[in-house]
């Protein structure tokens, strides 16, 4: 495994970070994801990413349950506030004051421990001022519940400012969790170059395009059995927008890339996204031990400039680049 800064502050990251939205709690059961979390440790990754939402806070508890035993110290622990939990209230959502400092404190019990190394706020909330939010982060951080705060999703503005003012509180905003892979690359024309401004790193969030880029998917064919694709608890809505022959029939052009590598198309996904010198970890989930043990793989591969020349060909004009894409709702969700 290999190790990068999180941002301009001195705590290092897996570079396969494990992340558990759309399995733990929902799509896989228990015992297996304990098992492919524990496979993520023996493949040396030490950075886990989950959030409050994700199975409605279940999925925070198979994480803690799973982590239990281990070495503290040696675990970097992310987790995320902003979409609607619980009974999903008037206040069970968004950024404001009341719903960060209780959201806190039920992924704190969930996740058993009595901080996480990052915070992060899910998306923008535009019904709360931002000033309320990261006084509430700051006072999270203050209180030893969080050691650096994070967003995911925000937009080079709304990272500015909310950098700003955590300067201005004496807290450190180190980190930006967006959608980042071959065909998603909305963030490299505004949002990279702010954060490499400001001292914030990328955790990208799909970098295999919720499995496509594995090559699994074949144009013309059935979506195999078992696939992200034909989950119906939220995996099947993921994927979708991926899933058109065009998309497919390019996405095979990438299988010589990769085999003259002697990589896996996931492999060459995740090692792609990590040639971006401004991304700090991919962030990879699994539903099998063996997944996970695959694509940590990935970790400590360099793309030479000839190799990403022949993706971005291989990819050709599919790819999404307008920066105007990352948004976050214009109200808060129910």
């Amino acid at each position: 495994m290999e190790f990068r800064y999180l941002g301009n502050s001195g705590m290092k990251i897996s570079e396969i970070t494990y992340g558990n939205w759309l399995t733990h709690g929902s799509q896989v059961e228990n015992e297996t994801a304990t098992k492919t979390i524990h496979a993520a440790l023996d493949a040396g990754i030490t950075s886990f990413d989950t959030a409050d939402v994700y199975a409605n806070t279940k999925a925070e508890q198979v994480l803690g349950d799973a982590l239990a035993g281990q070495r503290r110290e040696s675990l970097e622990i992310f987790t995320k506030v902003y979409w609607p939990t619980g009974p999903k209230g008037h206040n069970d959502v968004g950024l404001s004051r009341k719903h960060i400092l209780e959201s806190i404190d039920g992924s704190l019990r969930r996740l058993g421990t009595d901080y996480v190394d990052l915070y992060q706020a899910h998306r923008y909330d535009v019904e709360t001022p931002l000033e309320e939010t990261m006084q509430a982060f700051a006072d999270v951080v203050r209180a030893g519940k969080a050691l650096y705060i994070g967003v995911s999703e925000w937009t080079a503005d709304q990272i500015r400012e909310g950098h700003r003012l955590a300067q201005e509180l004496g807290i450190q905003l180190i980190s930006s969790q967006p959608q980042y892979n071959m065909l998603w690359r909305v963030i490299e024309a505004e949002v990279v170059p702010a954060s490499k401004e400001l001292g914030v790193s990328q955790i990208v969030w799909s970098p295999m395009a919720q499995g496509v880029l594995t090559g699994k998917y074949k144009p013309g064919q059935p979506l195999p059995q078992g696939s992200r694709a034909t989950d119906s608890t939220g995996g099947d809505n993921a994927i979708k927008r991926y899933l058109d022959d065009e998309t497919l029939t390019q996405v095979q052009k990438l299988q010589p890339i990769a085999d003259d590598l002697g990589l896996t198309m996931g492999q060459l996904a995740i090692a792609w996204v990590l040639a971006n010198d401004n991304v700090s970890a991919a962030l990879v989930g699994a539903s099998r031990p063996e997944q996970i043990e695959s694509n940590a793989k990935a970790a400590g591969v360099k793309l030479e400039a000839d190799v990403l020349a022949k993706i971005d060909e291989a990819i050709g004009s599919l790819a999404k680049t307008d920066p105007a894409l990352t948004v976050s709702p214009e109200e808060r969700p129910v």
